[in-house]
């Protein structure tokens, strides 16, 4: 007797509704590995994805030189606190000795903190302390170019009388001039005044959702040094030409090491980046996160595994009568293996099926609860999580499967 897939299949489905309650209490551990691990992946995949686009907005052929790795406006690590500052000489050295850059770039970093306190600022009515401080050469609109809301980026005169003029971040303007109407107006930052000139549009992209570029003030790089001349927290950016960026890296770290006299042995004393290797860095990390989402998903698909099993064994002994009258009237062996195997797989599946969709729900969830936090499910992830369930469902089935087959069918009938 041949018994068609599709039927096979209707079997299967009808053993495992009529055991609804005990099929739901096997397949929990199917449902908490497949969820953890789609749920992971697509938080993991969204702050990739904020990141890539945050470095992009900062220019994808820019080579950035600090003191120290890390953000630039930290302090980096004990060891990195102890080497000389990078001086805003070293620019005008790079763009006369490097022949494959187009053009360099120099921001201060300037301490959002005075005396102990936050530094805020202010106009009437309005007060925030949420904010990020730099001085920056005018050569930026073309370094790393933006949106403007509206307004503008300073020119070369307003930096070299070193006029207070700053362009804004969007969060920032709409903090303190919530109709919209920055640009023209008055403000006050650390006991001085100054008018912002435009007002940068929402940034692109950003870590967990939030962009530093949506609360900066960025003041003319001369305006910067006159107010604050004790700050050396500097940042050199260098924009390779077109398709020479490799070769610009290697150029730039011959220069900075001839500035700096460094021995040929001797490593680096200044941190040389680009956007693709602080990515790369990212990855590393959420490699390393998701491999541990792997590890529990794992560990929840071999406790389902291990409990398909053992539903699938009690299920074997509970119809041994089913399976002797069907073997009795015909049925072959492979017949039997496809049954259980089927029913397994279909058990397994469900659970798969039910954690991508608690998945997507915690996703859509998280994202409404917590719009700076980025999340979006993987295409990737839920087919390789319904694959994965139903293997489990494959792989431990197959023991209760094989020994339902070899059932003999005189002793089967037999049985009570």
């Amino acid at each position: 007797m041949n018994i068609s897939p599709f039927q096979n299949t209707k079997m299967a489905l009808s053993a495992v509704w009529t055991n609804r309650f005990r099929s739901l209490l096997t397949i929990i551990g199917i449902v908490i590995g497949i969820t953890t691990v789609v749920s992971v992946a697509s938080l993991l995949t969204g702050l990739r994805k904020g990141i890539v686009m945050f470095f992009e907005e900062l220019g994808p052929d820019n080579i950035f030189i600090a003191r120290a790795a890390g953000p630039p406006d930290g302090g980096g690590s004990l060891k990195e606190r102890k080497r000389r500052p990078i001086l805003v000489e070293y620019a005008g050295t790079l763009s006369a000795q490097a022949s494959t850059l187009a053009d360099v770039g120099i921001t201060m970093f300037i301490p959002n903190e005075s005396k102990g306190r936050p530094v805020t600022a202010k106009v009437p009515g309005f007060e925030t302390d949420s904010l990020n401080i730099n001085a920056s050469t005018p050569n930026f609109s073309s370094l790393a170019p933006r949106d403007y809301e509206a307004g503008r980026y300073f020119t070369k005169e307003e930096d070299s009388r070193a006029a207070h003029v700053v362009v804004v971040g969007h969060d920032l303007a709409a903090a303190l001039y919530p109709d919209g109407r920055a640009v023209g107006h008055p403000m006050m930052l650390d006991g001085a005044e100054y008018t912002i000139i435009g007002v940068f549009a929402k940034a692109k992209g950003g870590f967990f959702g939030q962009s530093p570029q949506d609360t900066v003030i960025t003041m003319p790089f001369h305006t910067g040094e006159s107010r604050y001349p004790q700050v050396d927290k500097i940042q050199i950016t260098c924009k390779a030409k077109p398709g020479l960026r490799k070769e610009a890296y290697s150029e730039v770290q011959g220069i900075m090491r001839r500035i700096r006299r460094l021995p040929g042995n001797t490593p680096d004393d200044f941190n040389l980046q680009t956007p693709d290797q602080i990515i790369q860095q990212f990855d590393n990390i959420t490699g390393i996160i998701g491999l541990v989402a792997i590890a529990i998903s794992a560990l929840g698909l071999l406790v389902g595994g291990i409990g398909v099993m053992n539903i699938m064994l009690v299920s074997v002994t509970e119809r041994t009568r089913e399976i002797g009258v069907r073997k009795a009237i015909g049925a072959r062996r492979r017949d039997i293996v496809g049954q259980f195997l089927l029913e397994a797989m279909t058990l397994t599946g469900i659970g798969g099926l039910l954690g991508i969709l608690i998945a997507v729900l915690v996703t859509m969830l998280v994202s409404a609860l917590v719009p700076s936090l980025p999340s979006e499910v993987p295409g990737w992830a839920v087919i390789a999580g319904f694959t994965s369930s139903v293997a489990v469902g494959l792989f431990f089935g197959t023991w209760p499967a094989v020994k339902a087959s070899r059932l003999d069918p005189v002793e089967a009938l037999r049985y009570e």
